[in-house]
């Protein structure tokens, strides 16, 4: 009926984007590339607003920050609201991801925070030296085997990985605080990479309260609104339930980055 009846309000409708999964460049990742086409068509079609799902621990600082600014670029231009809804956990690049959305919304139990960066690898010259294995390593530039896992830890090493972290740390913060704002609780240690649990991040305004999606969406654009799931296309190798080895190591990696909040 509506077709005949221009001037009939149609229905609100959001776009929902699942952001689920590590962030990085793999294929089995949330990244700019495979996420990109998505997020352009979600502002494309003239939504009321778009909705975020988030469960993420994280991963590559620059993934989260590219997407992220796709996302809050095309929300300025085409003055449409976004809203961001936790699930298992925000943390680390997947609440830089959160902090994309003009309002955060989590569950009773969500994990949220994790506002830090980390390097982490292993070390194996004593297991080399009892098996009498030698590390031959001949470089061009003093750097060219800095921090290789291979070879005994150095001060010099873990100073200037610090001194790398610094500058990443810094960008998170200052997206959080370009986010939130005024919001943030200004006399709490919010970027130690701490993590908080449900209403404890809203109480520290890292959030701005505990909501689900659907009732959330209709408690702002009425009942009637209209969400659109919003998903990646699987490869035929996931379809199928295969997998390759690069795809076993990631999900390996996967495991390890979830297993770090319980999950």
């Amino acid at each position: 009926m509506r077709r005949f009846i221009p001037f009939l309000p149609k229905p609100a409708f959001v776009p929902v984007i699942r952001l689920g999964g590590t962030i990085g460049t793999g294929a089995r990742s949330l990244n700019d590339e495979a996420l990109a086409p998505l997020i352009e068509k979600a502002f494309r079609i003239k939504p009321t607003a778009v909705a975020l799902q988030v469960n993420s621990p994280g991963g590559s600082a620059v993934q989260s920050s590219l997407i992220a600014a796709r996302i809050r670029r095309l929300a300025d231009e085409k003055k449409v609201p976004v809203h961001a809804f936790v699930e298992d956990v925000a943390a680390s690049g997947g609440y830089w991801l959160a902090c994309a959305a003009d309002d955060i919304w989590v569950d009773h139990s969500s994990i949220v925070g994790s506002i830090g960066v980390i390097f982490a690898s292993f070390g194996f010259p004593e297991l080399m030296a009892r098996h009498g294995i030698e590390r031959r390593v001949v470089t061009a530039g003093r750097s060219k085997s800095f921090a290789d896992p291979f070879l005994p830890q150095k001060p010099e090493d873990v100073e200037r990985l610090k001194a790398l972290q610094g500058p990443i740390h810094q960008a998170f913060i200052d997206h959080v605080q370009r986010s939130r704002g005024a919001r943030l609780d200004q006399t709490a240690d919010l970027f130690n990479a701490d993590i908080w649990v449900g209403q404890q991040s809203v109480d520290l305004g890292l959030t701005d309260g505990v909501a689900h999606l659907v009732p959330k969406l209709k408690a702002l654009y009425g009942d009637k609104v209209k969400p659109l799931p919003f998903g990646r296309r699987r490869s035929l190798f996931q379809r199928l339930g295969l997998s390759l080895a690069d795809e076993t190591l990631g999900a390996l990696e996967d495991r390890a980055l979830w297993a770090r909040y319980g999950l």
